[in-house]
């Protein structure tokens, strides 16, 4: 955002639109993460485009269907437990493209 001394000047904030599963330009990956988290295991789902609000949707659907807890900031989404092939199977569903990723 820049200053305006033109007293017309309206400014307008630029919002990104999710992209929409229809589209397939969703990229997410799937792992399994361990690290800094006292030896629990979460599966982080990476690669989301889109608003937060958006995200926070889709981080709420997983974890209802996954019948676990979890979060969602930073732009990923971590739920507990190893439910890696729970997660692909639910976004490859919803018609997300989906890859697991790691070890």
């Amino acid at each position: 955002m820049m200053y305006s001394t033109n007293p017309d000047f309206e400014y307008e904030e630029e919002v990104d639109d999710t992209v929409t599963p229809a589209n397939n330009q969703q990229d997410f990956r799937v792992m399994l993460d361990k690290k800094n988290r006292g030896g629990k295991a979460v599966t982080l789902i990476t690669g989301f485009k889109g608003r937060t609000e958006d995200l926070e949707v889709l981080g709420k659907m997983l974890k209802t269907k996954c019948g676990v807890g979890g979060s969602v900031k930073d732009g990923e989404i971590m739920i507990q437990g190893d439910v890696r092939d729970k997660v692909m199977g639910i976004l490859q569903k919803e018609g997300y493209k989906a890859k697991k990723a790691g070890g």
